[in-house]
This record gives structure tokens, C-alpha cells and sequence, in this order.
């Protein structure tokens, strides 16, 4: 299974939180699914820190390509098409981060994981 991971999923995952669902847990776990990084998950995650909502999880001591590396994720670049779905989808849903991680899921073939129902609008696929 390839996984998008949704940026609360990130921080769970990285400070072992157990709001993180078991089933989210197996399955980022599992070395036959490859779990991909989103780079506006970064970039929310960054943009949250830098604006003191937020403490990075100790796992980022050394950067997000460490990070990336150790967990063997892949990164997911934000492309023309993403942009585009994400400005063009139907769902009235407000959240830019969230619209640009639903147009990835669904252009790519990705199920997202993520706790957040507001992606049912979208028809895009989940797992929690």
C-alpha cells in the first residue's frame, strides 16, 4: 500500500503519540507500505514552529532528510497538478494544506493517512 502521511500523522508518528490509531501505526510500520512525506507538511509543520504553535518532535533534531532517511519515507514534491486540483476540487473545504494533501492522494494513487472526516468531502482515500 502507498501511504500519504497527514501532517498530525507525521508528529504522531515521530513522538510515538498514542492518539496515533493502531491501525495508522501497523501500517507505517509495515515495510512492505511505502509511507510518503508530503513537502506542505514540512512546510506547515515549520511554519507552526516558527510561529511557536508547535514543538518539533525530538526526531527532527538533525533535520528533516535525516529524519526522512531513518524512517525510509519518500518525499512528495507539490507539482502544477497538485496545485491545480487542489485550486479547482469541489469540496468547499477551506484548509490549503489540506487541499493540497487530498489533490496529491488522489493524482497519485495514495491513501492518506489521517484522523481529520473533512477528507470524506473529497472522496479521497484514508485509513485511521
Amino acid at each position: 500500500m502507498k501511504l500519504l502521511l497527514d501532517t498530525h500523522a507525521v508528529l504522531w508518528w515521530l513522538d510515538d503519540h498514542p492518539r496515533l490509531s493502531a491501525a495508522a501505526r501497523e501500517a507505517i510500520a509495515d515495510p512492505a507500505n511505502e509511507c510518503w512525506l508530503s513537502a506542505i507538511s514540512v512546510f506547515e509543520i515549520e511554519t507552526k514552529h516558527r510561529l511557536g504553535k508547535l514543538s518539533l518532535p525530538a526526531a527532527l533534531t538533525h533535520g528533516w532528510a535525516d529524519t526522512v532517511r531513518l524512517e525510509n519515507w519518500s518525499l512528495l514534491p507539490v507539482s502544477v497538478p497538485h496545485a491545480t486540483w487542489a485550486g479547482k476540487h469541489p469540496s468547499a473545504h477551506g484548509d490549503p494544506f489540506d487541499r493540497i494533501l487530498a489533490a496529491q492522494a488522489e493524482l497519485d494513487g495514495l491513501t492518506l493517512v489521517t484522523v481529520d472526516p473533512i477528507f470524506a468531502d473529497f472522496a479521497t482515500p484514508t485509513l485511521w
